[in-house]
């Protein structure tokens, strides 16, 4: 028997062997115009088995580079690409930037505290007292949320101003919705998404 595992490995398991054998066919071929119109139609081959990367920025690029990789980059043609060396894909990807900046207080997380960040830099006036309130309102749905207790104002109004550096000092007379109406909204937005699958049910019946 003649067993996968026994055979060649395949450079690019997501074309099949056939493909690599025809790869390796090409390869074989001495007069170079042969060699060279014989891979595109390959790499026809290659495009039409993944139709939907079609519109994908530089694919036909990609394609080329993938022959050189199933050729062990042994194939002697005339890509319409520079052709790629194999430090090309030994390169080790780029480090991504991470916010070395420490979350104040983790369980709002670093978008709220940004939030605040950009609020505290707007000048004083309505607009401003505005957003305080919105965030504040926010902050505190979220803080029921995480942490399925009640929760005081005057706790939200401390927390945002220790986000804030001190920058935002709230009005302690200000109103904020009432913890069963944050509840409220939340088990309403479930409990009318039960009520659809419900009636969807019915109907079917």
């Amino acid at each position: 028997m003649d067993y996968n595992t026994q055979r060649k490995k395949l450079a690019l398991p997501e074309y099949g062997r056939s493909i690599h054998k025809m790869v390796d066919w090409v390869c074989t071929i001495e007069d170079r115009a042969e060699r060279n119109r014989q891979i595109r139609a390959v790499v026809a081959i290659m495009g039409n088995l993944n139709p939907h990367l079609r519109d994908v920025n530089d694919f036909k690029h990609k394609l080329w580079d993938h022959i050189q990789l199933m050729s062990n980059f042994k194939i002697d043609i005339d890509p319409p690409y520079p052709t790629p060396t194999p430090d090309t894909f030994q390169e080790k990807p780029r480090p991504i930037p991470y916010s070395s900046s420490p979350l104040k207080i983790k369980h709002y997380g670093r978008n709220i505290q940004e939030m605040i960040e950009a609020i505290a830099n707007k000048p004083d006036g309505e607009l401003k007292d505005q957003l305080v309130q919105i965030m504040a309102n926010h902050m505190k749905k979220a803080y029921i949320t995480w942490n399925k207790e009640s929760v005081s104002n005057e706790i939200i109004f401390r927390d945002i101003e220790y986000l804030s550096n001190g920058r935002i000092k709230v009005d302690p007379n200000m109103k904020l919705a009432q913890a069963y109406n944050l509840n409220a909204n939340t088990n309403n937005s479930g409990s009318g998404s039960n009520k659809q699958k419900n009636n969807n049910k019915q109907r079917r019946k």
